[in-house]
Order: C-alpha cells, then sequence, then structure tokens
C-alpha cells in the first residue's frame, strides 16, 4: 500500500482519481482549501501543507485554477514535496501548452517546468479538454437566442473518467517523465459539437461562427490543442451526452 496525496481531489478529475486510487487499496489523502483534514490552500502554503505531505509516496497534483495562481502553487507543494522526501510527482497538463499562447496554457506549461526541474522522480500526462468542459461552455453560449462559436475551431474532447484511470496507473508506477499525449476519440468542429450539445438537451439555437483574433486563436484554430495521433480515449462526446442528459440524439 503507497500513501499518495491527490492535490484537487475533490475537483472534477482529482476525485475520480482519488475513488481509482482508494479503490485499489492505498492510503489516499485528499487535499483542498475546505477538504479536512488537509484543507490547505497552495498559494498561501504554509505548517498545513507539510503536515498533509509528510510521510507521503506520492502527488498526484490535478490542482488548477484558469484565474491564475497554479505557478505559486506548485512552487510551495514542491518545497514541501522535498522537505518530506517525496518519491514522485504525477502532473496532468494540457495538450498543446506549448503550442498555444493562451495566458492559461501558458501557466500551465510553467508548471510543467517546474516539475521537471523539482529534482524529485515525475511524470507528466497531457490530456485534451474533458467533456465536461465543453458542456459548460455550451451552457453559457446557449443564454442567448444565438450561439457565437469561435469560426475554423475544432476540438478533441476525452473522458475524465479515462484520465482518471491513466493517472491512478502513472501514480503508482515509477517516475516515467513526460508520457504519450493523451487525446479523445475524435475530432469535430464546434459547430458539430454545439449541434450534439444542444440535440441533446432540446434547444433550438441559432449558430453564429465568429472570426477572432489574436495569436491565441491562431493557436487554437490551427489545431495545436490536438493530437490526432494519440486519439487513444474511447468515449465520444455523444455517449457522454447521452449518459449525462439521457439522450440518444446527440452525436
Amino acid at each position: 500500500m503507497t500513501t499518495i496525496l491527490v492535490t484537487g481531489g475533490t475537483g472534477v478529475l482529482g476525485r475520480p482519481v482519488t475513488e481509482r486510487l482508494r479503490a485499489a487499496g492505498h492510503d489516499v489523502r485528499v487535499l483542498s482549501r475546505h477538504a479536512q483534514p488537509y484543507a490547505v490552500d497552495l498559494v498561501a502554503g504554509g505548517s498545513g501543507l507539510d503536515t498533509a505531505v509528510a510521510g507521503v509516496d506520492t502527488i498526484v497534483h490535478c490542482m488548477t485554477s484558469p484565474r491564475g495562481g497554479d505557478e505559486k502553487a506548485t512552487a510551495n507543494l514542491i518545497a514541501a514535496a522535498r522537505r518530506a522526501g517525496v518519491r514522485h510527482l504525477v502532473y496532468i497538463s494540457i495538450v498543446g501548452v506549448d503550442r498555444v499562447p493562451f495566458r492559461y496554457y501558458r501557466s500551465k506549461l510553467a508548471v510543467e517546468r517546474l516539475v521537471e526541474e523539482s529534482g524529485l522522480g515525475w511524470t507528466t500526462l497531457r490530456a485534451t479538454q474533458f467533456h465536461d468542459l465543453l458542456v459548460m461552455l455550451f451552457q453559457i453560449l446557449a443564454k442567448p437566442p444565438v450561439m457565437m462559436l469561435p469560426a475554423g475551431v475544432s476540438d478533441q474532447p476525452v473522458a475524465v473518467a479515462e484520465v482518471a484511470d491513466r493517472l491512478a496507473e502513472l501514480a503508482v508506477g515509477a517516475p516515467a517523465g513526460r508520457m504519450d499525449d493523451m487525446g479523445g476519440p475524435e475530432i469535430l468542429t464546434f459547430p458539430e459539437l454545439a449541434h450534439a450539445y444542444l440535440a441533446a438537451t432540446g434547444r433550438r439555437r441559432r449558430l453564429l461562427n465568429v472570426p477572432l483574433f489574436g495569436k491565441a486563436y491562431r493557436g487554437f484554430r490551427d489545431g495545436g490543442h490536438l493530437t490526432p495521433e494519440r486519439a487513444v480515449g474511447k468515449g465520444t462526446f455523444g455517449e457522454y451526452l447521452a449518459e449525462r442528459f439521457g439522450s440518444t440524439k446527440g452525436r
């Protein structure tokens, strides 16, 4: 049995990772800002972080925030891990962080470098966007009568459960460095994805493809966030929609 700390262990990815590791018999600690007994703000750090990390063999670092702070949080985590003699740090990143100059992606890339230079044994896995994230986006975009979509952009969503399976597998293995990317089974345009969402939720909206500007948009339009050669996921967006909304109309 291994003692494993999962940061962001109450989140969309961290929760299923925690469930899988516990089911396999490991002693798993969940670290988040509000989860006792290891309620720690990683950005602030402090003695509570040292307590959470003490005696831990492996850390699975799922905590992230698009609002910022990931680099400071990871630096604090790495410092505590060094003091505790942690053997293995596993980090989940995003496909394309080195190709799309999006602010959040730049932060994720900076965290990757912190992990690589930490002096700890490390493993990094990059995955494409989760099905859940697309639904969250479409819920916002579908509020007006016209859904405005970024013109010329496609996506390759992957099932969070499959990424959780892979992270749990990596967590109990030896440090392996940068792993092969993990992408969903199909690449669909935003109109195709939006139509599937609308059909599954029984909504009607007119779609409008809107050209955007800037280097980040060009990166997404050029497919920098996709990994067609690593389409290893099995669950499709349509299957996710059917399971979540009880519809078989989604693509």
